[in-house]
C-alpha cells in the first residue's frame, strides 16, 4: 500500500504542477516507482502458490530502493545553480 500510496501522490503532484515541473522532469519515466507496485502484486499473488517466490519478490523491492536515487536531489541543484548564475561544470 505504501508504493501504491506513493505512487499515488506523485502522479497527484505532478498534474498539479505541470508536466515542465522540477519534479517531472526529475522523475522521468521512473521505472523504480512504476514496477514496485507490480512486484507488489506479483509477491501478493505468488503467495498462494509459493511463499518463497513472495519472500524473494519482497525482498528485491526493498533492495531495489535500498540504492538511492539521486534525481530529485540532483534536478534541485542544477535549478539552484541556474537561479544562482553558476554553471553545471562546478562552482
Amino acid at each position: 500500500m505504501a508504493a501504491l500510496g506513493w505512487y499515488v501522490m506523485q502522479t497527484v503532484i505532478v498534474r498539479t504542477q505541470g508536466r515542465d515541473s522540477a519534479l517531472a522532469s526529475a522523475l522521468g519515466a521512473d521505472l523504480k516507482g512504476k514496477i514496485s507496485p507490480l512486484l507488489y502484486i506479483a509477491g501478493i499473488l505468488s503467495a498462494f502458490f509459493h511463499t518463497l517466490i513472495a519472500d524473494a519478490i519482497c525482498v528485491l523491492v526493498a533492495l531495489m530502493w535500498l540504492v538511492p536515487d539521486k534525481r530529485i536531489e540532483r534536478v534541485l541543484e542544477d535549478e539552484r545553480r541556474r537561479r544562482a548564475g553558476l554553471s553545471d561544470r562546478g562552482p
